[in-house]
């Protein structure tokens, strides 16, 4: 019959799929995606635009290391109390591993790098958060090395700068972590008791006790652009006033229309800009 003859010949068609597993001919890490606009960036480019996307001026975050390497003299930085780590006071859960694990990842001890070093020749003292050890939080050893740094700054007659970067405080230390706030401002106030000068620069993000802190009392306080800056998160601000907030909210750009930050400078225009603040500041204090 017809239909066996049909039936006979019918034969089974597969398609091949490529495998996902095929090896991938690009380099893991040649090429960086932009979280903004999205922009596929040679991640060598990004490096000598200061890691800002060549592309929207997106801001990406900079590591300790990073830093010192955008701001300071070639070979003039001394980092110190590099041997600080942190232990675990509240037997906190699990704790001590991550710390140990961001340890390794960013070759820190803790979320702040500090020491000294020369900006076009003028000698300051810096204390760097890095947003990659427990999203910059402020523990023990955070607010005493800052406050260290400070005091070093207060020693030696110099300007003190802090970058900061930071989630707030570190809720595994408790009560402890608190009082960093505290022990911060105070070293700081002692500084500018010396009629030294103090920059407080706030990049992405600075936000909760580091905001309420050390970050807000700088005599010149600098911000980079789109940084979000702030206290309480934004949702539980909107439940507590019961209001919309302006779609820029917390931005460096929003503090700067309202008085609270006295510039927000481009990252590739930063180390010129406080190199330029810290010789008037030394030119001033010399006239007196």
């Amino acid at each position: 019959m017809i239909r066996d003859i049909f039936t006979k010949n019918k034969k089974k068609r597969a398609t091949t799929i490529p495998s996902n597993d095929a090896k991938n001919d690009v380099p893991e890490g040649l090429m960086t995606k932009c979280p903004d606009c999205k922009h596929i960036i040679l991640t060598k480019d990004l490096l000598k635009s200061h890691k800002v996307c060549t592309n929207c001026d997106h801001h990406f975050k900079m590591t300790a290391q990073e830093r010192v390497e955008s701001l300071f003299d070639e070979g003039t930085f001394q980092s110190m109390d590099d041997h600080l780590k942190t232990e675990n006071p509240l037997h906190f859960p699990s704790y001590t591993e991550k710390v140990e694990s961001d340890a390794k990842k960013t070759g820190l001890n803790e979320a702040v790098l500090t020491g000294v070093g020369e900006v076009e020749g003028q000698k300051i003292a810096v204390a760097i958060m890095d947003a990659h050890f427990r999203m910059g939080s402020m523990g023990s050893v955070v607010g005493e090395k800052i406050t260290r740094a400070v005091e070093k700054a207060t020693e030696l007659g110099i300007p003190m700068i802090i970058f900061s970067a930071s989630g707030g405080a570190r809720m595994q230390e408790g009560v402890l972590s608190l009082m960093q706030m505290a022990k911060t401002s105070v070293a700081l106030n002692r500084h500018s008791e010396k009629g030294l000068l103090y920059i407080s620069v706030m990049t992405y993000p600075t936000t909760g006790g580091v905001s309420a802190s050390f970050a807000s009392v700088g005599d010149i306080n600098i911000a980079e652009p789109k940084a979000l800056i702030g206290f309480a998160g934004r949702r539980v601000i909107e439940q507590t006033v019961r209001e919309k907030l302006p779609e820029n909210f917390q931005t460096a750009e929003f503090l700067l229309d309202h008085g609270q930050v006295d510039a927000v400078i481009h990252r590739a225009e930063l180390r010129d800009s406080i190199a330029k603040i810290v010789r008037l500041h030394v030119k001033g204090a010399a006239a007196q």
